[in-house]
């Protein structure tokens, strides 16, 4: 049996068929030439142990990046494992947003739920000058993104647990967060590689997934500096919910709402 005959067995009985060659790839550190040369090749034994175990794990719907353990951010590679959500492409434009409307040096950065370190991170080493603070209510979540920020090299970040503001002093140029937004009647359309494996402390939040964004408005005007900026990540039907939310307690600043490359709304600022 060749490479691509056994890929193609075990393709047409996943759900996510890519993920299959993405993991094998990825384990044996194949470029994408070597990967396709490899195809008509007969499959050895080793490989074919390999490819079953791979399998055997996406068809229990596990994510394709727990199995690899990294996955790829804003340039950066980050660790990835049950501690921490996956973070998502959409994220990076939220990154990038940041980044275009902030060019000044020595800004102080919160990232509140910062989760793998993903936005904190990608920021911090963006900005050299800027000086971060990543904080998670989860020490797990915590010790995964300091494990990151050792592995990028990034030294202008530190790290605190924290319930949003509870143990944060200080006063802040940007805050940003990408907290948990999902509520729990929402749990039937949702995809089961995320629901039974990623943590549910970063995925859920009460009063229909506004929690977080409540405690973030009614707290944030103590920690941000005279003409500090908030940005957020929502969830694509929370536009209008999260935007009043944060005009009530900001009136004299201005809430915008910002689509996705999808088209979705995905982002909030408060400037």
């Amino acid at each position: 049996m060749t490479y691509l005959q056994a890929f193609q067995k075990y393709e047409k009985q996943l759900v996510r068929p890519e993920e299959l060659r993405y993991v094998f790839r990825y384990g044996r550190k194949l470029s994408y030439t070597d990967f396709i040369l490899l195809l008509n090749t007969a499959i050895t034994k080793a490989d074919q142990a390999y490819l079953t175990e791979i399998f055997n794990r996406l068809s229990q719907d596990e994510p394709a990046q727990y199995i690899v353990g990294e996955t790829e951010f804003y340039g950066l590679t980050l660790d990835v494992d049950a501690r921490a959500l996956i973070p998502r492409p959409e994220t990076e434009e939220l990154v990038a947003l940041i980044l275009a409307e902030n060019a000044s040096d020595d800004l102080k950065v919160l990232d509140i739920g910062t989760g793998t370190g993903a936005i904190a991170l990608s920021l911090a080493k963006a900005q050299s000058t800027w000086h971060v603070l990543a904080s998670d209510i989860s020490p797990d979540a915590l010790a995964l993104a300091q494990q990151n920020a050792t592995k990028n090299a990034i030294a202008n970040i530190a790290f605190t647990r924290s319930d949003v503001f509870s143990n944060v002093s200080g006063n802040y140029d940007i805050i940003v967060s990408n907290p948990p937004y999902i509520a729990d009647f929402e749990k039937v359309d949702m995809a089961k590689n995320v629901l039974d494996y990623e943590p549910h402390l970063a995925l859920f939040a009460e009063d229909n997934g506004l929690a977080i964004y409540q405690k973030i408005a009614e707290n944030a005007q103590s920690y941000l500096t005279d003409k500090g900026k908030i940005y957020l990540e929502i969830g694509h039907l929370q536009g209008q919910a999260v935007s009043q939310l944060f005009q009530h307690h900001f009136p004299d600043k201005r809430v915008s709402v910002l689509q996705d490359l999808a088209g979705k709304d995905r982002m909030i600022t408060i400037d």
